[in-house]
Formats: structure tokens, C-alpha cells, sequence
């Protein structure tokens, strides 16, 4: 049987497909496999964020441009990036990565978006045949077309949830699994990935809680979760509702262990206290961070840009890291070969170690690990 779900993302990525086609087809003339992009030395890669507040991200990708430029390489590649937001009516997005890849000719395509953004940069890229590396979407169905173009620098949300589930189970029966969520587009994907997970465990006792339905008040939604009792709860929700939750749950009492999703770290969109609310007691699926290499990326951004990084920007610096690797080890502009690179790349980052599968996903083992100040503290087992 078709899930309602299946069918809202299929019809999603015909109405992004589409509307790429519209744009290429009104006069773009076709690329060549190997790009003219002006002197050999001068490598432009593209970079979309959501919106201008997307400060992190730039500032994440930015600081392995400059730290690649600054160490060289044996192909002489001097690297830029170029940035273009997202925000504006539906289709903004598709029209900003076709100028990337025409008018400014960049290397490859790159970004912090949500998931219905990165579908629309995914149909370009494959249109266009350009390897698009996503440095924060976590919504499973990008991989699920095979479509060769496209890596993904963050956990899915089906690994998310598997680690989670795993986790949770790891100490016998869990007792009532309760989940929070908000009405908005990655957080029903992130619902759907846990639900199958849970479905296949065998795990009947799980009691949802969309946030909407308590007019957004967390404190009836909260009087709800102390009478169901859960054995753990599950925050799917925005950083701004998740930091709220959270917040209520401790000062209420409530002990039980606390899980939620990568993405409510975002430093973009919660200050810095907001994020070290969360310390030691919010628990989220991660790779296995390297805290040697944590510690130097955090004082150099800090150093680059008078504050603390967060997850948002660690993601960012890992995939453009990957994203250079692979064109230097490409040694030119030609598309298939930085795709070819990209498919054997073994790459240790300071969010974990990175190879991709054959759908672009992240290979590495998925940990649960406590928050510290806005970052993952590194896996303890």
C-alpha cells in the first residue's frame, strides 16, 4: 500500500522536477562535461542557504575556503565561494542554482537548507548533471531517486531514527515512547522514518503529540505528558519549540531521558544560551565526532568570527571539506570525475568519518550523544 506520505513527497518532486525543466528549457544553452570556467586555477563552488539569517553556515564553509587556500594543493586550485539565498516565492530556489551553474559556472553545488529547498537543488544538479553535496537536509527521500549527483553531508532521518530506536531499546522495554512534533514539512518526515523504525521493533506503546493541537501552548501539552507517564520522550520539533519543551520538562521534574534530532542545534536560530540549556541532558543521534579535531575547528572559527560554532556550521565545514578533496583529487573541472571522486572519497572530518553509499548517504555508524554547548560531546561507547 502507497502511504498518504509516499504520495505528498512524490508529488513534491514531480512539482520541483517541473519546474527546473521550465527554467532550463527557457533559453539556457546545454553544459559540457568539462567546464569553461575562465583561468584553470580559479575554482568557484555554489553555495544556497535558506535565507540570509543563514549566517552559520556561510561562516562553516567559508573557514575550510580559507584554510584549503591558505595550505595550497598540487593542483594550484585557488578556491571561492559564492553564496545566493533561497528565500522569496516558490521556485526562487531552482532559479538561484541554475544562475550558479550558468551564468557563474561553478565547479559544484553546495548548502544549509531544509528538505523541500534541497529537492529543488537535487533537480537541478541532476538536470545539469553537477554533484550537489547538502550540508543539513536530513530528509531521506533525496537519496531514495539514486540519483548519482547528489551526497548528503548529515545523517538521514532514517539513520536518525534507527540510532535513536536502537538506543532506546538498548536497556530492555522502553515503556510509553512519547514524541513530540510540529506540523511543518521535516519534522512529519523525521515522524514517518521513527514510526517505521518503531513499527518494525514491535513497539506498540508510543503516544504522539503534535504541538499544533495544543494551540501552541506548551503548557497544556505539557500537563498531557505528565499524566501519560512516558518511559522517555522524543523531540521532533523547531529549535524555538524544542528549546521551550525542554525547558518546561526539566523545570517540571519529569526525569526521563530526553532524545531529539540534529537539527534542533541550530545556532542561527537559538542563541548561545538557548544551546547550553541543553547541556548534558538533551540526547541526539551524531557521528562519532573527533574531539581533537572539535576543539581546533571551534577555536579557528572563533578566532574567524568572534563566536562559537554550532552544528549548523560544523556540518557546513565538514562538506565543503569534502566537497575540496574531491575536486583536488578530481584535478579539473570535469563533473563526472569530481562525482567519481566524491563516490571513493574516505574523508575524516570533525563530525565523524565520511564515505557514502551507493545513495549518497553517510556510511559511518550513527552514535547518541549528550549536548554540550551546542555540539555533540564525542561518542563514550
Amino acid at each position: 500500500m502507497v502511504s498518504a506520505g509516499n504520495i505528498i513527497s512524490s508529488v513534491f518532486c514531480q512539482a520541483c522536477l517541473a519546474i527546473v525543466i521550465i527554467i532550463l528549457s527557457s533559453g539556457v544553452p546545454a553544459q559540457a562535461a568539462e567546464l569553461k570556467n575562465g583561468p584553470a586555477h580559479q575554482v568557484k563552488i555554489g553555495y544556497l542557504v535558506t535565507d540570509n539569517k543563514s549566517t552559520a553556515a556561510v561562516n562553516g564553509a567559508e573557514l575550510a575556503i580559507r584554510k584549503a587556500n591558505k595550505a595550497g594543493n598540487s593542483c594550484g586550485f585557488r578556491f571561492s565561494l559564492i553564496v545566493k539565498s533561497m528565500e522569496g516565492p516558490w521556485g526562487t530556489g531552482s532559479k538561484q542554482a541554475v544562475r550558479l551553474i550558468f551564468d557563474d559556472k561553478v565547479w559544484a553545488l553546495s548548502g544549509s537548507h531544509d528538505g523541500r529547498n534541497a529537492h529543488i537543488v537535487e533537480q537541478a544538479a541532476t538536470k545539469t548533471q553537477v554533484v550537489f553535496i547538502s550540508s543539513w537536509s536530513a530528509d531521506p527521500t533525496l537519496s531514495q531517486a539514486f540519483v548519482p549527483w547528489f551526497f548528503n553531508s548529515v545523517p538521514n532521518d532514517l539513520q536518525q531514527a534507527e540510532a535513536l530506536i536502537q538506543e532506546i531499546c538498548s536497556t530492555g522495554n522502553p515503556g510509553k515512547i512519547a514524541i513530540i512534533y510540529n506540523e511543518d514539512y521535516d519534522s512529519r518526515l523525521a515522524l514517518s522514518s521513527l514510526a517505521r523504525q518503531i513499527t518494525a521493533r514491535g513497539l506498540p506503546d508510543v503516544i504522539e503529540f503534535r504541538y499544533e493541537d495544543y494551540n501552541r501552548n506548551a503548557g497544556q501539552l505539557l500537563d498531557q505528558l505528565i499524566l501519560n507517564k512516558p518511559g522517555c520522550i522524543i523531540l521532533f520539533c523547531t529549535p524555538a519549540v524544542s528549546h521551550e519543551l525542554f525547558l518546561k520538562i526539566k523545570q517540571s521534574g519529569m526525569s526521563q531521558p530526553l532524545y531529539g534530532s540534529v537539527f534542533i542545534l541550530n545556532e542561527d536560530l537559538l542563541t548561545a544560551d538557548q544551546l547550553r540549556d541543553f547541556n548534558h541532558s538533551l540526547m541526539i543521534p551524531s557521528g562519532s565526532w573527533s574531539a581533537a579535531k572539535s576543539n581546533s575547528f571551534i577555536n579557528e572559527y572563533r578566532q574567524a568570527f568572534g563566536k562559537d560554532p554550532g552544528m549548523v556550521a560544523a556540518y557546513a565545514y565538514d562538506g565543503m571539506n569534502v566537497l575540496i578533496e574531491a575536486i583536488i583529487k578530481a584535478g579539473s573541472s570535469d563533473r563526472e570525475k569530481i562525482q567519481k571522486a566524491l563516490e571513493e572519497i574516505k574523508h575524516k572530518g570533525i563530525t565523524g568519518t565520511f564515505s557514502f553509499d551507493e545513495m549518497g548517504n553517510r556510511k559511518e555508524k550513527i552514535a547518541i550523544t549528550r549536548v554540550r554547548d551546542g555540539l555533540p560531546l564525542p561518542p563514550t561507547r
